[in-house]
């Protein structure tokens, strides 16, 4: 080959590999545009495309559209669909009377019936379950009790102190015959999936089943980031159980993160809002398995309890947010909450990176006299969260709004309660990912009873923090700014 033929290849390698690049671009800039997601996670990801040649297509790819792979996607449909007509079938008498146009309840209720066509459901008795403890000795008397069916689905099982406790309760239900499934996230849970625990419960006749499996080949067709990040157990589709619990000991989980225990708090619901928690659980089994969708029957109550006691008055929706459904939905719900808040407005979260829409709300919710409070953990378990978490605290506080650190331990509880009357209660984290990619569940609860106990935990966990001063916090280092203000451009790809 000659000199001058050699120089021309020099010169035409980079031509071809700029106009690949920008090949890329144009097309991968245009299925952005068209997918019309919200215009700062749109923005982050042409930057990523844009920035980094080749490297940021192929991030893309991976993680910028929310694939659940073909099959799951036509499973997910048909279980919407049979998911569609059970709800239409629910009886009269087991849907809650409106609320008043005056209660911050109504707006909320209105916006869940018309998104995803689910009722609230009257005749609930509910028991707020404020540590790790009271929910283990809850959950192992009521499987010990089960006399058909056990359904337990969890982001994170463990194995270790307490959670053991579950396993043994498990193992002594199948053996008088009772049909246990247990459903865990393919990610969180990868330790307990490869360990000697689910060999056991599997050879005892426990089914398990894990979800959203994940690999390398895989992830070029199934978005590896997706993830079900419930917490919910049913049994006997008689009493059932949800919050922000995995199924770990918080003794013994995540010792070396250098953040302390994990605080929890839990649910127990007794009344017809089980068998919508059971309806969750079974659509997520029959996604994962393409067994078929067998929804529990509504017929009013079950055999040992006739008739709703007074005190069992408490009216809820039962709200299961994620990919293939109404991504939207959660956000518009929790949107509503904010905005209907008049005095009083209390979120516990562990982890907080809210897009543009949720900072407004809660920026408008103290600008017009709502005292807002936000309870966030001290220390969370990943660098970058951190960082991303605090990045809007100087807008808030200077907006009056009270953001306290909790400091005994990473506070995972995640609450919502509004003017005594309205409360939040389940999985959902106030960030991107729970809004918009977790398959994630939440109660709505509208009952002055139980948002006076959540409240009042939230207060014992306002009572173990620090409220931050706007001018001390103003005076961190600049290197810690400069860290804040890059992750939040980046916050929607957290």
């Amino acid at each position: 080959m000659t000199t001058l033929a050699r120089t021309a290849d020099l010169q035409t390698a980079p031509m071809i590999l700029a106009i690949a690049h920008w090949t890329i671009v144009i097309v991968l800039s245009l299925r952005v545009m068209v997918r019309r997601l919200p215009v700062g996670w749109s923005l982050a990801w042409l930057a990523v495309v844009f920035s980094v040649p080749f490297v940021g297509a192929v991030v893309y790819l991976l993680f910028g559209e929310k694939r659940l792979g073909k099959q799951r996607g036509r499973r997910i449909g048909s279980a919407l669909q049979v998911t569609g007509q059970w709800l239409e079938g629910i009886p009269a008498e087991l849907r809650a009377a409106p609320h008043p146009e005056t209660s911050p309840a109504s707006p909320v209720e209105r916006c869940a019936q018309s998104i995803l066509g689910i009722p609230s459901l009257a005749g609930n008795e509910l028991r707020l379950l404020q540590d790790a403890e009271s929910i283990f000795d809850a959950l192992v008397a009521d499987i010990d009790a089960a006399e058909r069916r056990c359904l337990l689905a969890f982001y994170i099982w463990a194995e270790g102190g307490r959670a053991e406790d579950v396993f043994e309760a498990l193992l002594r239900a199948t053996r008088r015959g009772v049909e246990c499934r247990l459903l865990a996230d393919a990610l969180g849970s990868k330790p307990f999936l490869h360990g000697r625990r689910v060999k056991e419960l599997r050879e005892a006749g426990i089914a398990v089943v894990s979800a959203l499996t994940t690999g390398l080949l895989r992830s070029w067709f199934v978005r590896a980031d997706l993830r079900n990040h419930r917490k919910i157990v049913v049994v006997d589709d008689r009493v059932g159980y949800t919050g922000s619990q995995n199924l770990v000991d918080p003794r013994f989980f995540k010792q070396d993160a250098g953040v302390g225990n994990w605080v929890d708090a839990g649910v127990r619901v007794e009344g017809p809002a089980t068998r919508m928690l059971a309806a969750v659980c079974l659509a997520s089994w029959s996604m994962e398995t393409g067994a078929a969708l067998e929804l529990p029957d509504f017929d009013g109550q079950s055999p040992d309890r006739p008739e709703p006691r007074p005190d069992e008055s408490a009216v809820l929706q039962v709200v299961p947010s994620g990919p293939g459904t109404r991504p939207e939905a959660i956000q518009h719900l929790l949107l509503t909450a904010i905005y209907a808040a008049r005095r009083e407005l209390v979120i516990t979260t562990p982890y907080l990176v809210p897009d543009e829409s949720v900072l407004t709300a809660l920026l408008s919710a103290a600008e017009r006299g709502v005292d807002v409070k936000l309870v966030v953990p001290a220390l969370v378990d990943s660098v970058l969260v951190r960082f991303a978490s605090v990045a809007h605290f100087d807008d808030l506080l200077a907006a009056g709004v009270h953001i306290a650190r909790y400091r005994d331990g990473l506070l995972h509880t995640k609450s919502l309660t509004a003017d005594g009357e309205l409360s939040v209660f389940g999985s959902v984290n106030l960030d991107m990912r729970s809004l918009w990619l977790n398959f994630e569940i939440s109660l709505f609860v509208y009952d002055v009873g139980f948002t006076r106990r959540l409240r009042e935990l939230q207060q014992s966990y306002l009572e173990d923090s620090d409220f931050l001063d706007l001018w001390t916090w103003r005076e961190r280092p600049r290197l810690h700014r400069l860290a804040e203000d890059a992750l939040r451009l980046a916050s929607p790809l957290l």
